[in-house]
């Protein structure tokens, strides 16, 4: 009697998962897209700053309708554009004396006191 049951067909076993073993983890075909927080944290940058600076066209960004995105490529660009050559130590600054902070004698700034006129009242006070 067992040849008249229809046999249960077997499944396949599950695919092992594929590993990507390139190291930035990203297809030509499919480009990896970052959000602005994303590519804030990537760049160590406020994101407020990062989506300032999109906004006003200023560092290289893609919009995906109204959505902001920043590209591997983009992320590239702004980096290399806020590379600086080392130039030295910096200039220090010129401290200012505390005697420069008081206005000089002869300036228009010192205050000369006013002439003093004693004056009296010729009417009285209406009270």
């Amino acid at each position: 009697m067992s040849a008249n049951l229809p046999r249960a067909r077997r499944r396949p076993p599950p695919a092992a998962p594929t590993v990507d073993h390139r190291a930035d983890g990203h297809d030509d075909q499919d480009p990896r897209l970052y959000t602005p927080t994303e590519a804030a944290a990537r760049l160590r940058v406020p994101e407020s700053w990062l989506r300032r600076h999109a906004g006003r066209r200023q560092i290289p960004c893609t919009f995906l309708g109204k959505h902001l995105r920043f590209s591997c490529a983009d992320l590239a660009a702004i980096i290399a554009a806020a590379a600086q050559p080392p130039t030295g130590r910096r200039a220090t600054r010129r401290r200012r004396h505390p005697a420069d902070d008081l206005p000089h004698p002869d300036s228009h700034a010192s205050i000369t006191p006013a002439p003093d006129t004693d004056r009296t009242e010729t009417t009285p006070w209406p009270g």
